[in-house]
């Protein structure tokens, strides 16, 4: 099984029936793979802070949701995890490409790679990196525990665990 269907199997697993997604090279196959499963409405957002706001209203309207988006983009985000994912006590699992680290091709990815960390930390948003695609094995306790205590969760997910920049 590829590891794009195993990320979508736990959050189908997890009741995971509202996706909206961000492009992102790193994350095409699992966007690919959520495109591709009835059981899971997939919208497309132009951003980071729309896609947020769209999974609010799947939470309020009885759709367990998730994002999926980089990480260069927490900075957009931050106003609308704290006034609204957060104040209203909405669970969001945040699967997020972590671009920037050792060996990152484009220059501008290093720079919020620098902040991100931080900037979930500020939040106090519990973050779970995956450098090997064995901590997917994590995924469903990680998913489980978002909703159980309806906070949003970061799962950061490097290029090391999608296998490198291919460069390898």
């Amino acid at each position: 099984m590829s590891i794009d269907a195993r990320i979508v199997d736990d959050l189908q697993a997890n009741g995971i029936e509202f996706v909206t997604t961000v492009p992102c090279k790193q994350l095409a196959g699992v966007i690919a793979e959520v495109d591709a499963r009835p059981g899971i409405h997939h919208v497309p957002s132009n951003k980071e802070d729309e896609g947020m706001g769209l999974c609010a209203g799947a939470w309020m309207g009885g759709k367990r949701p998730c994002i999926i988006m980089q990480n260069t983009a927490i900075g957009v985000t931050i106003n609308t995890l704290a006034t609204l994912i957060q104040y209203y006590r909405l669970p969001l699992p945040m699967l997020i490409s972590y671009r920037g680290e050792l060996r990152e091709p484009v220059a501008c990815q290093v720079e919020m790679a620098v902040h991100t960390k931080a900037l979930l930390a500020q939040l106090n948003i519990p973050t779970y990196h995956f450098h090997r695609q064995a901590d997917v094995e994590e995924l469903d306790q990680i998913l489980k525990y978002t909703f159980m205590c309806n906070k949003p969760v970061a799962i950061l997910t490097d290029a090391s665990f999608w296998g490198g920049y291919g460069d390898q």
